[in-house]
């Protein structure tokens, strides 16, 4: 189940934060509640791919973004995340959660999450982020014109250039060949 709660919470609590542009980064703090636990009592990995959102939404609010995409009846969607998990995540570890935007392409925005726990990093994921509309995907220079932030994207880091030749290179539909 999302955390609905913990959305508007999130909300509230960043509400006086400072604007971003596109890649500026967004620091939260999170709870691991035993309902986010599975079956080995740590951090269920969908469960952080539902808190990495929770990192996001504010995120991309700081950046000016929701009014516009709802006046537009635009939406954000996830198209793709590559996650590494490093250390455990146990019931009531306070989470610092860093999310930033890498830069984005001709349909796509890249932003990089990760989450720490007493200093250590736990998880660190790579969203590629779409923002759909009726026609379909909406090009991100389109998205930054209503916000007025410049359409030129910085360089990709080579690590994300990779990750995005590697997912073109990846069949589609899955397992069609079988």
């Amino acid at each position: 189940m999302y955390p609905f709660l913990r959305l508007p919470w999130q909300m509230w609590r960043h509400r006086g934060d400072p604007a971003l542009g596109p890649l500026g980064e967004h620091v939260s703090r999170h709870l691991c509640w035993p309902w986010d636990l599975d079956f080995w009592n740590e951090l269920n990995n969908g469960r952080t791919l539902t808190l990495y959102d929770l990192g996001r939404v504010p995120m991309a609010h700081r950046m000016g973004l929701t009014a516009p995409l709802a006046r537009r009846g635009w939406g954000m969607t996830v198209a793709g995340a590559s996650v590494r998990y490093r250390r455990r995540v146990r019931v009531f570890d306070r989470i610092g959660m860093r999310s930033h935007g890498v830069g984005w392409d001709a349909r796509f925005f890249y932003v990089e999450q990760a989450m720490w726990v007493r200093g250590e990093c736990t998880s660190h994921a790579l969203i590629r982020l779409a923002v759909a509309g009726r026609d379909g995907i909406v090009p991100p220079a389109q998205v930054l014109g209503a916000i007025g932030a410049d359409p030129a994207s910085p360089p990709l880091p080579g690590w994300v250039t990779a990750w995005i030749a590697a997912e073109t290179a990846r069949p589609w539909p899955p397992m069609a060949d079988r």
